[in-house]
């Protein structure tokens, strides 16, 4: 569908992931914030075959509704994937079935057959109930080391001349990795066609015209400088503040730890770390050991 529609769906994958984004980070029982959104568009694997998917970098937080203080996410994660996963869902399918409704969308060859209403509609059944994956997760290396990996990409089709091995009268060869279940990956070689291979790289060439970079929220380009003049000063703010907290906090004398339950010695706190339900526990030990 999607490679027979290329400017409709990969707009709306877009469409649909900002949305998604913004909707759930405004709910107040999740962030009640607004935040901003740079989204790129992958349409490759390591295969060289079709497999569009969006990378989006997002700040850890946003505004508030009324613009006056700095939104932190939660420590252990930004938003929940499976919330995430059923609004993104219902809004991809919605827009897909009301483009067909709209004669948007046109298929030929094995798709003609989706011309159809009740057959495109049997195609869509399965989606709707199956699990569909969002990844969400904190840089691993910061937010430097993301940006560089993404800037990597953001110029780039399919594959680069480094991954090029080989190249006779009939084949080309190049080196791909295979990822495995568990997060690692193999290294391997694919030899195919030349033809294959053309078929393969022109699957991602994009309709003309068509933006592969993305600005949503805070990050629009419509009022971009303004809005990160304002989170500037309100993280500043906000870093303030908690610098005032720690120092008043740091003078403070009143807090008694709880004896030791053995020997009735003194106790003190030197960890603190949280379980699985968000609970605090901490690791005492006898002052002076």
């Amino acid at each position: 569908m999607a490679y027979q529609n290329k400017a409709k769906v990969y707009g709306l994958l877009f469409k649909a992931a900002a949305e998604t984004l913004t909707t759930i980070a405004a709910d107040r029982k999740r962030l009640g914030a607004k935040i901003g959104i740079i989204a790129v568009l992958h349409t490759w694997g390591q295969n060289l075959q079709l497999n569009p998917h969006l990378h989006c970098v997002v700040p850890g937080g946003g505004i508030s509704p009324d613009g006056k203080r700095w939104i932190a996410s939660k420590p252990r994660f930004f938003l929940s994937v499976r919330v995430l996963s059923r609004l993104f869902r219902r809004l991809f399918l919605e827009g897909l079935t009301a483009a067909f409704e709209a004669s948007e969308l046109q298929f030929f060859a094995d798709l003609a057959h989706l011309n159809e209403e009740k057959a495109f509609a049997a195609a869509l059944a399965p989606l709707r109930t199956a699990e569909w994956i969002v990844y969400a997760k904190k840089t691993f290396a910061g937010p430097e080391q993301l940006l560089a990996y993404l800037a990597r990409y953001t110029h780039r089709v399919a594959i680069t001349n480094s991954r090029l091995l080989d190249l006779d009268e009939t084949h080309v060869s190049f080196r791909w990795k295979k990822y495995v279940q568990g997060g690692g990956h193999k290294n391997r070689v694919m030899r195919i066609t030349i033809g294959e291979f053309m078929r393969r790289f022109l699957l991602h060439v994009l309709p003309n015209g068509f933006h592969r970079i993305r600005h949503y929220g805070l990050l629009a380009n419509g009022h971009r400088a303004d809005k990160l003049i304002l989170c500037r000063s309100l993280l500043a703010s906000a870093a303030v503040d908690r610098s005032n907290d720690e120092d008043n906090n740091s003078g403070a004398t009143d807090y008694e730890p709880p004896p030791c339950p053995c020997c009735g010695g003194r106790m003190k706190v030197i960890e603190t770390f949280y379980g699985s339900l968000c609970r605090p526990y901490h690791v005492r030990r006898l002052d002076g050991l």
